[in-house]
Parts: structure tokens; sequence; C-alpha cells
């Protein structure tokens, strides 16, 4: 039986119809703030963006059974067009696993900081950035929350050397030039005992991700 694709979604519940032609964006919630505004500047309307908690970044094993409750509920609502808008982000492959299996595709990169520099721009800089530590914008804000409250220097300040003592320097990728920000990414540096770097990156890779949908 041949079935008449427009007709077919035509008897589709009216949100299930919208649904079924928007692309599903599965987002970290560390990068939702710049999902939205590449969306906004290139006029991607037709993103539906879903971000699960951001605090997966300190605990990557989360990630993917995240994402494939997410998957099924996307698919339970009508979408068919489903993008991961992560990296690896520390999952050992799993997600690239799961993209396998699902038929997904996902942003290119190991993680963040590599999509925000340019994923070619990071493997250049490897050798230069071996002992560095990165923030994004999103940890220059959330800096107490996403990094000394989850390694407990909060609690155990003595740790902070154990943690950090291997590390030469902070590198802040930028993705807003946003001087506020600047002085909170050099007061971590200082925290840590940090020497401190600034680049601003923008949106690198990312926006060329979500402009391919």
């Amino acid at each position: 039986m041949v079935v008449d694709q427009k007709k077919a979604e035509h008897r589709l519940p009216s949100q299930e119809r919208l649904n079924h032609e928007k692309v599903h964006v599965i987002a970290c919630g560390a990068i939702a703030r710049e999902i939205l505004a590449i969306s906004d500047q290139h006029g991607l309307h037709h993103i539906d963006l879903q971000c699960l908690p951001a605090i997966w970044h300190a605990y990557p094993q989360k990630i993917v059974p995240g994402l494939e409750d997410a998957l099924r509920s996307a698919r339970a609502r009508g979408f068919e067009r489903i993008f991961f808008a992560y990296a690896d982000c520390g999952t050992g492959g799993d997600l690239d696993r799961l993209c396998e299996r699902e038929g997904i595709a996902r942003i290119a990169g190991p993680h963040c900081y590599s999509f925000f520099s340019g994923n070619d721009v990071f493997k250049a800089k490897t050798d230069e950035d071996l002992l560095s530590f990165f923030l994004t914008d999103f940890l220059a804000r959330q800096f107490d929350a996403f990094v000394i409250e989850p390694l407990g220097l909060d609690r155990y300040p003595q740790l902070k050397d154990i943690y950090f003592g291997n590390y030469r320097k902070l590198v802040y990728l930028s993705q807003e030039a946003d001087e506020s920000l600047q002085a909170k990414a050099k007061a971590a540096a200082d925290y840590l005992g940090l020497e401190y770097e600034y680049r601003f990156t923008g949106y690198g890779d990312l926006t060329r991700s979500l402009r391919s949908l």
C-alpha cells in the first residue's frame, strides 16, 4: 500500500504535525544560550530546543542514558528530525554508539572547548595546550557551581593542588566579548594559581553544525 505523505501528515494532531516539520535539538544545557543566539542570528526558527542538565558536564556517565530517554520522548511526540547538540563530552565513545544505533547526528568533536575553538584549530594547538584548563562563557559564569562545588573545593580547599597542580594555565575560550566574564575568568585563574590566557572564539563550529540542519 502506498501512503500519500502529505495526507498522512494532515491526519496528525496539530501539535504532532508541527513537531513533524521541525528539527528537535537535544542539547547540553551548558550551550543553550549559544544555541538560542545562533538560532536568532541566522533565522533558524525550525529548531525546537530541549536542554538536558548542564551539570552532567561533571558527570558524563549520565549523558547517554539521558539522551536515550529524551530521544524516546521526542519520537513519541512526533519528531522525526532529531539532532544531538553534544560532542563526545567524556562519554568514551558511548554517544557515538548511540548515534549509530539510532541514526542521529551530533556535533563533531571531543568536547565544547574543541568545537567552540573550531575542531581543526583546537587540534593544532594540542601540544601548546597540553597543560591547560579551559573555561567557556558558561563556566566563567558558573565557576563555583560547576567547578568548585562538584570537586569539593568549597569543603576541602586542600584538594586544589591535587586537582590542578599539573596545570600551567587557564585558557578562557570566550563566545561573547564581555568584560565582566573576562574578569570572572581571570579571578578563576587567580584562585587556581594558574596563568591566564584569553581567546575569543565566538561560536566556532557550533554555528556550522546548527545551520546544516
